[in-house]
Order: C-alpha cells, then structure tokens, then sequence
C-alpha cells in the first residue's frame, strides 16, 4: 500500500480541496468519476460471481449428479485454488511494480482466460456433441458424463483465473481511495453490490434451469466489457520500492516469517477459526434452491424473494454502516452469534410440518422484511471487524492467514455436507424432502463458531477492550502494535439497555393475549384438540417463560445500578445495539405471526398449529438463554492480558 502521508484535504488553487491517497491527489470531481468507475466494477463483477454459483447446481443436479460430487466441483476443488494461489498472488502483488500498477495488472492478464472459461462452461452440452463428432473414442462414452466433465474442468479453471481477482480486487480500494472516504465508498460498495444481485435475481434468476448457456454468456461478456473499462479508467499511482525482505530468503524463509507472524497469538486464532467454522456452517447453503423447491416455492418465486430481499438491504445499508462504527463490529458479531446459535434449531419446524406453497411464500416475505436490518447489519462487520482488530501494517497477510483457515475449512466442509446430505437423500429413498435437514448442519457449525467469536470477544476486553486495545504483534519487542488512529464505540446506555430488556418482556406478554384470542377463533373452527393443548401445556409454560423474562429484566437492572455505584456486577451489562435491534423485530413480527395464525386456523390445520406453538416456546426460551449468555460474556476481565498470551519472539 502506498504511504498515506496526511488524510486531511489540502487546498486547491481554484478554490476547491484537494483529497490524497498517498502519491495520487483528487478534486471533488475526480473522487465522484472514480467512486463511479470502482461502482460500475463492482456491478459487473457482481453480476458475473452471481450467474455461476446460482446457475450450474440446478445444472448438475438435472444431469443427475451427486450432492457430493457437486460439492468437489463448486466448493472443494476452488477451496484448493483459494488456500493456495490467493496467498501467492497477495504476496506477489504486494512486490510488483509497473506503470499500470500492482494490482490491476492481474486482473488485466487473466480476464481474457477467465472470461473464455465461464463461456465454455454455459456451451458444455454443445461442445460434447461437438467432441464426440470428432473424437471417436468419446462417442463411446454417455453424454451426460462428458457434459459433467467439461462442467468440472471449465469451472474449475475459471475459478483459478478468477482467484486472482479475487486476490488483488479488495487491496485495490486501499491504495486509490482517501482514507477519510473508506467508511462511505464501502456503503456505496455494498448498495451497489445489492442492487446488482437484485436484478439478478428479479429478471434473470426464474430463467437458470433453461437458459444457462445464455446467463453464463452474458455475465462473461459484461465483465469483460465493463470490468476492463474500470481496469483502464481507474488509475494506480507509483508505489515505494517492495521492502527489503529480513531474515532468510526463498520460499521456506518466507514461508517460516509467515507462520511465525500470522499463527502464534491465540486471540488471532480464535477470528481464524470463527471465520473457518463459519465458512463450514454455510457449505449446505448451496442445497438453498433445492430445500425452497421442496418447500413449494419456484424459481420465479425464490427470485422475487431475493430481488425483494435486496431492495430492502439497500434502505437498511445506509444506518446500518453506522451502526457497525458505533457498536463495534466484533461486539455485534459476538452477539449476532449467541442469538444464532441459540436459535439456529428453529428450522426442525420445517421437517414436520409442510405449508401450503403461497402461505410459506409469504412468510417468507414478512420474515425476510423484518429481519432484513440485522441480516444487513451482520453482514456488514465482517471486513470492518478485521479492519478493527488485525495488525495494520500486515493487514493483507493476516487477511491471507484468515484465508488460508478459511479454505481449508471450506474444502473438508464442502466434501463432508455432500456426504451428508447424500446420507439423508439415502435414508429417504433419493426423495427431496431430505434438503430440508440442512438447518442441522449449518446450526451445530454456527455454534461452534459462536464459541470462537465469544473466547475473541473476551480476550479483547483483556486486550483493553473498546478503550485501548492494541493488536498483538509478536515479531515486535513490546509484542504490541500502537494503533495510530484509535475508534471508540458508543458504550452501553443504560436507558435504551433497559428499553430493550423491557421490549422483550413486551414481546412475551403480547404473545400470550394474542394466543388467547386466536384461541376463540380455533373453538369456532372446531379445533378443540389444539384449544386444549394451547390452554394446558402452551398458555402455562408461556407464562413461565414470560416470568423468567422479568426476572432477567430487574436483574440487569440490578447490575446497571450497580456498575454505576462503582460496584462489581453479578453478570456484565449487555450493550444496547444487537439487543434493541432484536427487540424491535420481534414485536414488528407479531403482524407476520397474525397473519401465519390466521390463515392456518382458516385452512384449519390444526397439527400445525400445535407445532408451531412448540416452536414459539423453545423460540422464547432460546431468548431469554441468549440474553442470560451476553450477560456473561460482557463481564469485566479479572485481570488484563497476560504477557503469555502474547510472549514476544524474535522477529523473522
């Protein structure tokens, strides 16, 4: 990265300021045509990462491949490629120099392959009758297995060409926009980013079974066209010479100075390993289609879905950004992951219970709407979080180290969630309806990331915390690196604290008095069986569960009171953001839950309703489990970080 000398705006001799990014200078002007330029990027890059990984599962699947097989070709074999080639490419490019630059040279040299690849992999069924015209000793073979092949080892090379894209794209935004600008180009970066997967997804997604070739072809064509066009316009400036690598030379001297700087602080290994178990939690999410296609909805449907979906992130992007700067990325991320994990069993609904396909299309909708802000506001930590907490001046080799984890995590996951799901297929006799288990994988890898995320968030209060934390850095003699510009988050407030714990009692007593009215409706209806199990078992133990909220409520309060005595607390006080973000949309759900009641009494599916009432009690129960765990995590470290956790070795 270029030296950034000062982020503050010179003056501009006609009157203007001047905005610098190291040796590179910006008029107002110039910095809109260059956001412009990196958006219109980002656009097509989008679109073209989109059309492969939405289109070929239903592909290979109507060639009759396994879940297995699908994961070697989609997820194992560029997991290989991404543990591999990125680390290489990243170091690389960090050393090379030329006029055009040191990352846009690798994406100029390989966009030629990567585009001829994804074309060849929409022609795949074209170019086996083509191959087996004039090999002859393909005409012995099936088709459908040719077709496979050519699938595998043309997205397979285009996953490598694309790896270097990948590898570079993300490190371009550091050395040609001002710092001061970050912040918001990544707002706009993310709107951008959702409003191509939108229209994606509205126009073109309904057509993936029957017009591959054409999707693939027109995503390769509009990269080439209009990423090449960003590659040309936006401009690098001219970098310092590489630095003087210390400590042995080659490959195994580098390779020893990597390990030792990227793998030997603990707390680095705790983000590690959440990214890992969080990449493997996600490997079933490739089977998505298939779980909607069994839950009645089509193609078409699953699209407006997610065209819906992104239309609301792009109103939720902008307050959310905020957000992330105020509360702290790795705090929202810790609690996002409690709350995940103590609920992420939710799913088990869906293995008994089968909805009509328009009332689970709208449900769908409504719980897609209401949970859209803490969907967007989760997701947008995940760059800023390591931002935050890795050492800035190896931020990309730590960011390699992370990929490195992460790869390999994807490529064990992927080969084992095809096993699985192959197993359950087994177990129901090749039926569909075994993609509806998914919930089970992606809940036990999410709770094992919580944990990872939760030991992080603690290590980090011993660390200094939001006050004065530094960044381990063993290869230095203090084993610390000085943070130049530090970011303080909003502390917990203690009214909007006790707003949202009052919100969540709310919440439950709301519950039982709607239960109780929708109960006259299941007696005219003649659904006396669950009018009988809502009145014995539900109504009861609600009331139970709704008394153990208030308990938890003049708890807290009770360690509020307490922390301001400057006393210590029983638990810590929990932060007000994920908690109130929470809150709100479980009370704005409630016209979901109205309507989801209402029809089925109408369809009069009695069963269902019982379920769903089993689902609403373990549903509150995780809740008040996920509160009382954030109280935990969120007390105050016995004792600051030891020297052991950080023992300082001798630089490489």
């Amino acid at each position: 990265m270029p030296d950034i000398p000062t982020a503050t705006p010179s003056p501009d001799p006609a009157g203007g300021k001047i905005f610098h990014c190291g040796p590179l200078s910006y008029t107002m002007r110039g910095l809109m045509v260059l956001f412009a330029w990196l958006l219109w990027g980002d656009f097509c890059f989008t679109l073209m990462e989109t059309a492969g990984p939405s289109v070929l599962p239903l592909k290979l699947k109507a060639l009759g491949v396994s879940n297995t097989l699908m994961q070697v070709i989609m997820s194992t074999l560029p997991g290989i490629l991404n543990m591999t080639v990125c680390p290489w490419v990243s170091f690389k490019s960090d050393r090379h120099r030329s006029r055009w630059g040191r990352r846009i040279p690798f994406i100029l040299w390989t966009m030629p392959f990567l585009v001829l690849c994804l074309v060849l992999v929409g022609w795949s069924e074209e170019l086996t009758v083509l191959a087996q015209h004039h090999i002859p000793a393909l005409g012995k073979m099936a088709p459908t297995t040719i077709t496979i092949a050519f699938i595998g080892i043309f997205y397979v090379a285009f996953s490598f060409f694309n790896m270097f894209v990948g590898s570079v794209y993300w490190y371009l935004f550091n050395d040609v926009v001002p710092p001061q600008f970050l912040g918001r180009f990544f707002g706009l970066f993310r709107l951008v980013g959702t409003a191509a997967g939108s229209i994606y997804s509205y126009y073109v997604f309904q057509y993936a079974e029957t017009n591959m070739r054409e999707i693939l072809t027109g995503g390769a064509l509009l990269y080439f066209i209009g990423f090449g066009l960003m590659c040309i316009f936006v401009k690098e400036g001219p970098y310092p010479p590489p630095p003087d690598e210390a400590g042995p030379k080659g490959l195994t001297g580098i390779i020893k100075a990597f390990g030792k700087q990227s793998f030997s602080s603990r707390f680095y290994w705790y983000f590690y390993l959440m990214n890992a178990f969080g990449a493997a939690a996600g490997a079933c999410g490739l089977y998505g289609v298939f779980f909607n296609k069994q839950m009645g909805l089509t193609l078409d449907q699953m699209g407006k879905l997610a065209a819906y979906g992104g239309i609301a992130s792009l109103a939720a992007t902008y307050f959310t950004a905020i957000f992330v700067d105020r509360w702290h990325p790795l705090r929202i991320s810790a609690y996002n992951a409690i709350f995940g994990a103590v609920a992420g069993f939710g799913g088990w609904i869906w293995v008994v219970v089968t909805l009509p396909g328009y009332l689970y299309f709208w449900l769908s909708f409504g719980g897609m709407l209401v949970g859209r802000f803490g969907v967007v506001l989760a997701d947008g930590c995940g760059i800023p979080l390591f931002m935050r907490l890795m050492p800035k001046s190896l931020y990309g080799q730590f960011s390699s180290a992370n990929s490195i984890i992460r790869s390999a995590a994807t490529i064990i996951a992927g080969l084992l969630a095809g096993f699985y799901m192959d197993s359950v297929r087994w177990f129901y006799d090749g039926d569909d309806f075994a993609y509806r288990w998914i919930f089970m994988w992606s809940w036990i890898f999410g709770m094992i990331s919580a944990v990872f995320v939760c030991l992080g968030y603690r290590e980090w209060k011993r660390l200094g915390g939001d006050d004065n934390y530094r960044p381990p850095a063993p290869w230095t003699e203090s084993g610390f690196e000085e943070v130049a510009d530090k970011v303080k988050s909003v502390p917990a407030k203690p009214r909007a604290v006790m707003l949202a714990m009052w919100l969540g009692f709310l919440g439950s007593v709301v519950n039982v008095i709607l239960i109780a009215m929708f109960m006259y409706f299941m007696q005219r209806h003649g659904l006396q069986k669950a009018v009988l199990w809502y009145a014995r078992t539900f109504i009861p133990l609600k009331l139970v569960m709704t008394a153990l909220s208030y308990v938890q409520v003049i708890h807290v309060k009770r360690d509020i009171v307490a922390q301001e005595a400057g006393q210590r607390t029983r638990y810590g006080v929990p932060h007000h953001g994920v908690l109130l973000v929470n809150a709100i949309q479980g009370l704005v759900y409630f016209v979901v839950f109205w309507y989801q009641t209402a029809e089925m009494i109408n369809l009069n599916l009695e069963r269902e309703l019982i379920l769903f009432g089993m689902a609403s009690l373990v549903s509150t129960f995780a809740g008040i489990i996920g509160v009382q765990l954030v109280r935990w995590m969120e007390r105050e470290p016995e004792t600051p970080a030891l020297d052991s956790l950080n023992a300082p070795v001798q630089p490489a």
